[in-house]
């Protein structure tokens, strides 16, 4: 079996400036020939330094061979499989990465008058027509800068819609399945969460929907948060029937579209009565989002929902010119400053337009087919709670290694030993001891064999040598962190001993 090579997980760096040497230094400056002049009369005493920068002093090759170490420790989509489930951390074409670079794009101010940046206002134009398109919306607003402020942007369109309608309500309806951040978007837009529980099947029922509706009151239910795929990995194959349900209570359907990599090209959730959906530009649509951002995530809209779109929005005036609409009176307002994040915009276009229709639809039977291909190979030694089918990834859990002790961070700590970036664990809450693996459309057979076998070999590991699987990882330069104290009380500056 060939893994990636791991030894340089062994490599331990330390702080430039525990390496610097007074005096030492990469540059060499010729003489100075500025006539020199007093600080103090050049600037203001408050700007002034009372002690010289802790730089470090190293030279040119220290330099370089410290931060390219240090780079090699992390883990990115170029070294290798990147399995997080439910974050579709997928290889992003370098080809769009080269578009967001062209100076005409990337030089552009937000504050520049619309004549002055037609060609920037067209892109977001064309882009929220294709995605419109893909979704089956009458509109789509680019401004929201992730998925979770695409959910706020939704949720408040859906309380302005009802609040113009003069009936105001206060609840939604969100199955366990969801992501996790639907009932914190609930609970900021003023809206208290109806938890529904899904089938033994792991898909949510139309008579769970009606019964929920029925002890809300109809008038009280202001609409439906369904993740889908879920985030079990599985398609709501009733999404239609609940959309009626919903629709005849007077509510609203919101699909939380952070998954649509499985679905763009085969399936528009307009089609099937969805009224609002974000799309994750950063995920489905090649930007890579680790490490915090940059994000963006777009909401499509139905046509009644139209009017509450937020400000600005982007039209295009008789004379082909384009424009920024501030006035909408009808508008839930500014999300964020400027319009959007614009090189993941321009990420999206680029990608959108070099797949065409056909392209996106292979991305998405190939992130389906790679996953089932991956739930058939583990299922042989993993326990699979819904081992018959899958969308774009697949839940395995620790069930069947009680007995050993081992449990799924252990697996996910050993898997670095092998040159993998662990999958997603302990989610989705429904699932206990679960593994979110998704490989997405970009891996090749080979490397998903790859991973089955040494997914195989940990397992067994765990049977005949237990102790080594629960003090993985064993060849990483930092073993297991207090990770709850790291993220409580970090520390973020390097502060030089006393």
């Amino acid at each position: 079996m060939s893994t990636p090579d791991t030894r340089v997980l062994l490599v331990r760096e330390a702080p430039i400036f525990i390496q610097s040497v007074p005096g030492r230094s990469g540059a060499s400056l010729p003489p100075c020939d500025v006539p020199q002049v007093e600080a103090a009369d050049v600037w203001a005493e408050g700007l002034l330094r009372r002690q010289a920068p802790g730089l470090p002093e190293v030279s040119e090759p220290e330099v370089v061979r410290h931060y390219t170490r240090a780079s090699l420790w992390n883990f990115n989509i170029d070294k290798g499989m990147y399995p997080l489930g439910s974050c579709t951390m997928k290889y992003n074409p370098k080809s769009a990465d080269t578009a967001a670079a062209i100076g005409a794009f990337a030089d552009l101010h937000p504050y520049q008058p619309d004549s002055l940046m037609q060609g920037a206002l067209e892109l977001m134009f064309r882009l929220e027509r294709l995605l419109a398109e893909v979704g089956g919306f009458a509109r789509v607003t680019l401004q929201p800068s992730a998925g979770a402020q695409g959910e706020l942007c939704g949720l408040m369109m859906i309380r302005a819609y009802h609040q113009d309608r003069g009936h105001p309500r206060s609840r939604i309806l969100v199955p366990d399945s969801a992501h996790g951040t639907n009932p914190a978007s609930c609970s900021v837009n003023g809206f208290s969460t109806v938890p529904l529980k899904t089938s033994d099947d792991g898909l949510l029922a139309p008579d769970e929907v009606r019964q929920a509706i029925e002890r809300c009151g109809p008038d009280d239910v202001a609409g439906i948060m369904v993740t889908n795929p879920s985030t079990l990995g599985l398609f709501e194959i009733h999404i239609a029937q609940i959309a009626e349900l919903v629709h005849a209570a007077g509510g609203l359907v919101y699909m939380d579209g952070a998954n649509l990599n499985a679905l763009m090209g085969r399936f528009r959730p307009g089609d099937a009565g969805v009224d609002v959906m974000h799309y994750n530009l950063h995920k489905t649509f090649g930007t890579p989002h680790g490490g915090g951002g940059p994000g963006s995530g777009p909401v499509g809209v139905t046509e009644d929902l139209a009017p509450f779109l937020p400000l600005p929005t982007v039209e295009q005036d008789p004379d082909g010119k384009y424009r920024l609409e501030h006035d909408r009176p009808r508008s839930i307002g500014r999300l964020r400053a400027f319009y959007g994040n614009f090189g993941v915009l321009l990420r999206a276009y680029a990608y959108i337009r070099e797949l065409g229709a056909e392209g996106l639809k292979q991305a998405t039977d190939m992130a389906v087919l790679n996953a089932n291909y991956l739930r058939v190979g583990l299922r042989e030694f993993l326990h699979v709670p819904h081992p018959d089918r899958c969308m774009h990834e697949v839940i395995a859990s620790d069930h069947d290694l009680k007995s050993t002790g081992v449990t799924t961070l252990d697996l996910a700590k050993r898997l670095m030993d092998f040159g993998f970036h662990p999958p997603t664990v302990y989610f989705p809450l429904v699932v206990h001891g679960a593994l979110m693996i998704e490989p997405t459309e970009t891996e090749t057979p080979q490397t998903l064999d790859c991973f089955v076998e040494t997914m195989r070999a940990i397992v067994q590991e765990a049977k005949d040598h237990p102790e080594r699987v629960k003090s993985a990882p064993h060849f990483a330069g930092l073993k297991r962190l207090d990770e709850v104290t790291a993220a409580r009380k970090p520390i973020l500056r390097w502060t030089p001993a006393e």
